[in-house]
């Protein structure tokens, strides 16, 4: 199966690509390697695929890996981009999408909107664009855990209303869950959201909780706490969120399985972890005592999150595996090797 992975040199980009390589699919890339955070590590992601940093940069060029040849291809483009997309998919007519590309942060969505609506929303909308007027098999994307905003029933469940998002990073994500479904109410594509919650371990990004917490702990730097300390997240481990994702995407040639054209899931480990708790394996892990800054709650934050992943498990059998202590040792081992 040939499947398009958009945002390829980002953190489950680079590992949903990794490991639909490894199961035998044949991969092409697409990243604009925004300067969001530093691109060294977009760079260094795609190394690992085999793919130079000189072949990187250029855009609009596909490059075959010099790793594993034309099992993974990678491109850089602006999926705004109304004219070269349509040529990408023409030229390579993939069998499905794992649409993962976006612009990432629910605090710099604050005061930066405009690359949300343009990568969010209109890049989603020509990708939208292209499933159909290629007669793509399936779309996969990646929704978050952030659309469920005000909404304090907990766990949170795919049914709940999730009309009241606290950031606009969570009301791109939203709309595109619109979006899908309108494209499969009026072209029939199948199209399968996922709600991402609070993902972490190797290769991650650097405004991440973890790595923003093991950087300060490595340096003897105080550690900022919102909230006083009182958050609570569902924290998943990167090789479970692959997992879920894979099991998905082998929808999109299993004859046999029956699926809605249009469906929502969760995608977590169903386990919420006190945020104190995580810091304390964190210094656990590293050897080192925390220094904690208490502060107030940030605007866009959300209190407490935690993933009903029920329905997931039932039609495809998800079952994440990976507690805390093993998931913060494996960040803090490639931590220290990234940096050294």
């Amino acid at each position: 199966m040939k499947i398009l992975v958009t945002g390829a040199a980002g953190f489950i980009g680079f590992h949903v690509s990794k490991k639909l390589i490894e199961l035998g699919h044949e991969v092409v890339g697409l990243d604009n390697i925004n300067g969001y955070y530093n691109v060294k590590l977009k760079f260094a992601r795609l190394a690992e695929l085999g793919i130079n940093q000189i072949d990187a940069t250029a855009f609009n060029i596909l490059c075959a890996s010099e790793k594993y040849g034309t099992r993974f291809k990678f491109i850089r483009m602006d999926l705004e981009n109304r004219e070269k997309l349509p040529k990408l998919f023409r030229k390579e007519r993939f069998d499905a999408v794992c649409s993962l590309a976006a612009q990432a942060g629910v605090r710099f969505s604050i005061d930066n909107p405009e690359p949300y609506i343009d990568s969010n929303v209109v890049g989603f909308l020509n990708v939208l664009e292209c499933c159909r007027n290629f007669n793509i098999n399936h779309l996969v994307y990646a929704s978050s855990s952030s659309v469920y905003g005000l909404n304090d029933e907990i766990p949170f469940h795919t049914d709940q209303d999730v009309d009241q998002p606290v950031s606009l990073y969570a009301a791109t994500k939203k709309s595109n869950e619109l979006m899908a479904h309108a494209y499969s109410h009026l072209f029939g594509i199948k199209t399968t959201g996922l709600r991402f919650f609070t993902v972490y371990g190797p290769w991650g990004r650097p405004d991440m909780a973890i790595y923003l917490f093991t950087e300060a702990i490595e340096k003897g730097l105080p550690i900022k706490a919102f909230n006083l300390g009182k958050m609570e997240r569902d924290f998943t481990y990167i090789d479970d969120i692959v997992d879920g994702v894979i099991r998905v995407l082998q929808d999109s040639y299993n004859e046999k399985t029956e699926r809605p054209l249009y469906k929502i899931y969760n995608i977590g480990a169903g386990n919420p972890v006190k945020l104190m708790d995580f810091i304390t394996e964190i210094g656990e892990s590293l050897g080192k005592t925390p220094e904690i800054e208490f502060l107030p709650m940030q605007p866009g934050d959300m209190e407490k999150t935690w993933s009903d992943v029920s329905e997931l498990h039932q039609d495809y059998g998800y079952s994440p595996k990976t507690n805390i202590a093993d998931g913060v040792h494996q960040f803090v081992n490639w931590y220290r090797s990234y940096k050294a």
